[in-house]
């Protein structure tokens, strides 16, 4: 039996009913850009976080981009990033012609280590910017303690932890703006791109609500120089259907991340650390093996699909090559991208299709 890293059908199938209907309500409006499909999900999706706003984009990037650009980041700016995270996170900052300076992971967590980011601050430092990594909150208090005694701004990049938690309270109104990405495979997942923007600032939240819509608030008149970015009435009425089964979902995905930790908890494998103030929803499970490559190979013979996240850190990409960034050699962050497996995990995993990854798993690290 093959088993897939994530059965995106299966979702589909599951809501195919309500999905369809969805989809057919939004052909039969008539309303295509906007209106009143998106302004549902917005305040929905905006109550889910404990926020006072949502703002629909086009896609996850957009989110972090438009969000940054709301906050002022310019030429010249500098925004403190995880080195180890997917490169959108640094692309956001660089569409804005600021620079990303990267700082370590916790080497347990694989997210931005508080207790390194002040000793990259400077005074051109704008923003900080750390993302929730696989699913499991970064450690708020201490990033956002440190943002408030230099009086920076604070951006979460939550695009894989729709629904966790940090100390009890849902990601998406902690710091200054959240960044949500709702590409297929996330938790909460859109049927193509899709994104938005989370905030208890009413300023933020209406200068996002021009810079998506060409700079515009009234129509032919532009007060800004704005993108068209805007969420689709299509998935944000898939969206809401979504997100009405979300935690069922993640709990789900919780119990195939626990009998993965009891199951491979005598391997040699490096598992992951959830702390005690984080509640993740498990949007990926990824373990560590130095052989990781020969690990991921005998997986795949036998049947199992695993991925990388993330087999290039931004730091070795060619894109960032001519910043000249790195003033250190991020050895943490290599380390992790060479070294992660992610294992299949999803609300449509059987416990049967667990028990295979497990099983093969236990065969893959034999003699290694």
């Amino acid at each position: 039996m093959r088993v897939p890293f994530l059965d995106l059908r299966a979702a589909y199938l599951e809501l195919k009913a309500e999905i369809d209907a969805a989809v057919a309500r939004v052909l039969e409006s008539g309303w295509y850009i906007l209106g009143e499909e998106v302004d549902a999900f917005e305040v929905e999706y905006a109550t889910y976080c404990g926020a006072r706003h949502c703002v629909g984009v086009a896609s996850g990037l957009d989110a972090l981009h438009l969000a940054l650009h709301a906050m002022g980041v310019g030429p010249g700016d500098e925004v403190i990033v995880p080195a180890n995270t997917y490169i959108a996170t640094w692309l956001a900052v660089s569409q804005c012609g600021a620079r990303p300076v990267p700082v370590e992971p916790d080497p347990q967590t694989h997210n931005i280590d508080p207790q390194r980011i002040e000793a990259a601050i400077t005074q051109r430092t704008k923003v900080l910017l750390p993302v929730h990594l696989y699913g499991q909150p970064a450690d708020l208090d201490a990033i956002i303690a440190i943002a408030r005694r230099y009086e920076l701004r604070v951006l979460e990049d939550a695009a894989q932890a729709h629904g966790a938690r940090y100390k009890g309270k849902r990601i998406g109104a902690h710091a200054d703006a959240i960044a949500w990405s709702f590409y297929p495979g996330k938790n909460l997942g859109a049927v193509g791109d899709a994104g938005a923007v989370t905030t208890n600032d009413d300023a933020l939240a209406e200068r996002l609500r021009v810079l998506r819509n060409y700079g515009s608030r009234v129509k032919y008149v532009n007060e800004v120089r704005g993108w068209n970015s805007r969420l689709d009435p299509l998935q944000a009425a898939i969206l809401r259907v979504k997100l009405a089964h979300l935690d069922e979902w993640n709990t789900r995905r919780a119990s195939i991340a626990a009998y993965y930790l009891q199951a491979l908890s005598e391997t040699d494998l490096v598992l992951p650390h959830v702390p005690r103030w984080a509640d993740p929803v498990w949007h990926l499970f990824v373990v560590r093996h130095p052989l990781r490559d020969v690990v991921q190979k005998r997986l795949k013979e036998d049947g199992i699909q695993t991925l990388i996240h993330y087999p290039i850190p931004p730091h070795r990409q060619l894109a960032f090559a001519d910043l000249e960034l790195i003033s250190e050699p991020l050895l943490t962050a290599s380390r992790l991208a060479d070294e992660v497996l992610s294992l299949p995990i999803g609300p449509h995993i059987s416990f049967e299709q667990a028990e295979q990854v497990v099983v093969a798993m236990q065969r893959a690290i034999v003699n290694l």
